[in-house]
C-alpha cells in the first residue's frame, strides 16, 4: 500500500525535481518506508512506499525494457502471479517480483484491456515517454482513491487531495456547490471536490491526459443477475467464493492481522482466514461498546487480541486530524473510532483485513426490507399511491402522513443512502443565501437509480450504496484512516469475483423481516458460532449525541459555532438552536450537529492554515 502523485505542466525539469519532492512529502504517511520519483520536462511523478511484497525488489517508479513507460501503483494486486507466468510465456522479462511490474508489462501486452485482466484494489499512473501521455486507472470499487485537478495547463492527479497543495500553481478555491449537499448525505457526493477544479475519478473509471486533453471511459460496472437456487446451494456457494477471496487478500511479504468488530462481517474474516492477531476499539458508554463480544470470540479462535477504549477527550482532540487525512469534509462518527484502531493495529502488524462491503453485496442494511404493511400497501397501482402521496405532502403533522408520502413517491425521493441528515430545505435554511442551492439530492441520485429502474426496490438500494454510499462514505474512511496510519487494509468482500457471486443471489435470500444478509448469516453459521452469526449490526457507533448534553462537550461545539468565519457560511443563530435544542433534550440534532461541525473543522484545517502543523 502507498500513495503517488504527479503533474504535468511547462516548467523545467529541475523544477519539478523540487515541486514533486514536496508534494510526495505531504502524503508521506502513505508510504514512510521509501519515496521515489520521476521528471522530465513533460511530467513528474513522486511516489511513497509502504512496503508489502518484493520487499528487496518492489521500489517505485517501475520502468519497462525500454525505460519509455514508467509507473506509480497504489494498492494490490491479488493475481499477479497468475498474469505473471501469461506475461513470462510471451516473452517479458522481470527485474522485480512485484504486482507493480506486472501491470506494467500487462499494459503493455494488453492496453487499457489489462484492467478487466485485474483483480484486486489500485489506483495507478502510467507515463508513456514516447507519446507524452497519462494513463491512469481505479478499481472496480473504490477501494483506492484517485483525484485529479485542472489549473490552466498544469495538470495533478494523486492519492490525496492534500498533496496537491504543495503545487505553486494549486488555486485553493471553495467549490461552494459541494456544501449543501454535503449537509443531506454527511460526505462529498458530487464528482467535483470541495476544492474548486479537482475531482475524483469514479470506480470502474480510467483516464487519458494527452496534448493537454482529458477523456474519462468507464471499464467496468456492477450488474445483477439474481437467480433462483435453493439456500444450500447459495450457502455453499458463498462460503467457496469467500475462501478463494480471503486467501487471496492474505497474500503478503509481511504479517496480516483482523480488525474484529462484534458483528458477523468481521467475525467471519477473522475465523475464516486464520490470522494470528485481531484488533477492537469501543466506548465505555452502554450500548456503544462492541470490546466484550469481540474479545469473546478471540478467546474462543485463539488469536492474540488487543483492544482500547475511546474516551470523549481522545474523541474530541484527534477530530482536526481526521478531518485533515480526509480531505474533504467527511460527518461519519466511525471514522474516529477507526483512526484509533488503525493507529492501534499498525504498533503490530502492516495489513489488516476487514469486513467493508458485504453489508452492501448481501444485504445488510434494515431499510433494504418493506415492512408486510408497505408491501401490501404497494399493491395499489402506482398513480394512485402517487395521487394520495400529492394530496397528503402539505400536511407534515397529519397521522399517517410521512407512511403515505413515503410509499407513493418515487424511491430517489427519500431513498439516497445510508445517511440521510437534512432534507433540501433544511440545509438551504441554514445557509446564507450565497450557499444555497436548487440543487436537489433528488437530482443527484435520480439518474443512478434510473439505471436499474425496474429491479426490485432492494436491489435498487443496494446499487444505490454501491455507487454513493460505498466509495465515498465507507470505503474513503476506511482508505483514508488506515493509511494516515500507515496501514494496509484489505477488504475481501469487495472482490470483483465475490460481487459477481453475490450479484446472484435470490432477492428473497438478501433480507427478511426478522434478518439482515439472511443467505450470508446462513453461511457464517458453519464458520463461527450462532451468537456472532446471528448479531445484529452495531457499526462504530458513537455516543456524540449524548456527550454533547455534557457541558464540556457542548461548550466545545458552541464556541466553534461562535466563531466568526461561521457567519460566512451560516445563519448562526439558527445553529445555536440546532445544538441548544439538542443539549435540552428538545430534539435529537446529534448527526446535524456533528455534520456542520465536521465542515467547520475541516474549513479550519485547509482554509486557515490549519494543514501545516498536520504534515507529519
Amino acid at each position: 500500500m502507498c500513495g503517488f502523485v504527479g503533474f504535468v505542466d511547462k516548467k523545467k525539469k529541475d523544477e519539478k525535481d523540487k515541486i514533486i519532492k514536496k508534494m510526495a512529502d505531504i502524503i508521506k504517511h502513505r508510504g514512510p518506508d521509501d519515496d521515489g520519483y520521476y521528471t522530465d520536462n513533460n511530467v513528474a511523478l513522486g511516489f511513497r512506499r509502504l512496503s508489502i511484497i518484493d520487499l528487496d525488489g518492489g521500489a517505485q517508479p517501475i520502468y519497462n525494457e525500454k525505460k519509455d513507460k514508467v509507473i506509480v501503483f497504489n494498492g494490490e494486486i491479488y493475481n499477479y502471479r497468475e498474469i505473471r507466468d501469461d506475461l513470462l510465456k510471451l516473452g517479458y522479462k522481470f527485474s522485480t517480483k512485484s504486482d507493480t511490474e506486472v501491470i506494467l508489462h500487462g499494459y503493455e501486452e494488453y492496453g487499457e484491456d489489462v484492467l478487466s485482466r485485474l483483480r484486486g484494489m489500485f489506483a495507478f499512473v502510467i507515463y508513456d515517454v514516447k507519446e507524452k501521455k497519462v494513463f491512469g486507472a481505479r478499481d472496480f470499487f473504490g477501494i483506492k482513491p484517485l483525484y485529479y485537478g485542472k489549473f490552466d495547463n498544469v495538470f495533478m492527479f494523486g492519492s490525496e487531495i492534500k498533496s496537491f497543495l504543495a503545487h505553486p500553481d494549486f488555486k485553493k478555491e471553495l467549490n461552494k456547490e459541494a456544501l449543501k449537499p454535503y449537509l443531506t448525505f454527511q460526505y462529498s457526493c458530487l464528482n467535483e471536490t470541495f476544492f474548486k477544479n479537482v475531482y475524483k475519478i469514479d470506480p470502474g473509471h480510467y483516464f487519458i491526459y494527452k496534448d493537454n486533453k482529458l477523456e474519462i471511459r468507464k471499464y467496468y460496472d456492477i450488474a445483477y443477475n439474481n437467480g433462483r437456487d435453493e439456500l444450500d446451494k447459495v450457502v455453499d456457494t458463498i462460503n467457496d467464493t469467500m475462501k478463494s477471496s480471503i486467501e487471496y487478500h492474505k497474500i503478503s511479504d509481511v504479517e496480516v492481522g483482523s480488525f474484529l468488530s462484534s458483528g458477523v462481517d468481521s467475525s467471519y474474516i477473522v475465523s475464516c482466514a486464520d490470522v494470528d492477531k485481531s484488533f477492537t476499539v469501543g466506548f465505555k458508554n452502554e450500548g456503544f461498546d462492541e470490546c466484550e463480544p469481540a474479545r469473546e470470540l478471540s478467546k474462543i479462535l485463539k488469536k492474540k487480541h488487543r483492544e482500547e477504549m475511546i474516551t470523549p477527550d481522545m474523541f474530541f482532540d484527534i477530530l482536526p486530524t481526521v478531518q485533515y487525512h480526509s480531505d474533504e469534509p467527511h460527518a461519519n462518527l466511525s471514522a474516529v473510532p477507526l483512526y484509533f484502531l488503525s493507529k492501534m493495529a499498525s504498533e503490530d502488524v502492516k495489513v489488516v483485513l476487514s469486513g467493508e462491503g458485504a453489508d452492501e453485496l448481501f444485504g445488510g442494511y434494515l431499510d433494504y426490507y418493506d415492512a408486510p404493511v408497505v408491501r401490501r400497501y404497494k399493491k395499489i397501482p402506482y398513480f394512485i399511491r402517487h395521487g394520495i402521496a400529492l394530496l397528503a405532502k402539505p400536511f407534515p403533522k397529519a397521522k399517517g402522513r410521512n407512511f403515505l408520502v413515503r410509499n407513493g413517491m418515487p424511491l430517489y425521493d427519500h431513498y439516497i443512502g445510508q445517511a440521510f441528515i437534512m432534507n433540501n430545505d433544511e440545509a438551504n435554511d441554514l445557509l446564507q443565501d450565497k450557499y444555497k442551492s436548487d440543487l436537489r439530492y433528488q437530482d443527484i441520485v435520480k439518474s443512478t437509480l434510473d439505471e436499474v429502474k425496474g429491479k426490485p426496490e432492494v436491489i435498487q438500494k443496494m446499487y444505490l450504496d454501491m455507487k454513493f454510499w460505498l466509495p465515498y462514505d465507507i470505503l474513503l474512511k476506511a482508505d483514508k484512516m488506515t493509511m494516515a496510519n500507515s496501514l494496509e487494509l484489505r477488504v475481501p468482500f469487495l472482490d470483483k469475483e465475490v460481487f459477481k457471486m453475490a450479484s446472484t443471489v435470490p432477492v428473497k435470500y438478501l433480507v427478511t423481516k426478522d434478518t439482515t444478509k439472511y443467505a450470508f448469516r446462513k453461511a457464517a453459521n458453519e464458520k463461527i458460532p450462532s451468537e456472532w452469526a446471528k448479531r445484529k449490526k452495531l457499526g462504530f457507533l458513537v455516543p456524540f449525541r449524548e456527550w454533547i448534553k455534557q457541558d464540556k462537550y457542548y461548550k466545545k461545539v458552541k464556541s466553534v459555532f461562535n466563531e466568526e468565519f461561521v457567519k460566512e457560511f451560516f445563519d448562526t443563530d439558527k445553529l445555536m438552536k440546532l445544538l441548544d435544542d439538542h443539549y435540552n433534550g428538545v430534539k435529537n440534532n446529534g448527526r446535524k450537529v456533528y455534520t456542520i461541525y465536521s465542515f467547520l473543522l475541516w474549513y479550519k484545517v485547509y482554509f486557515m492554515n490549519g494543514y501545516e502543523e498536520l504534515v507529519k
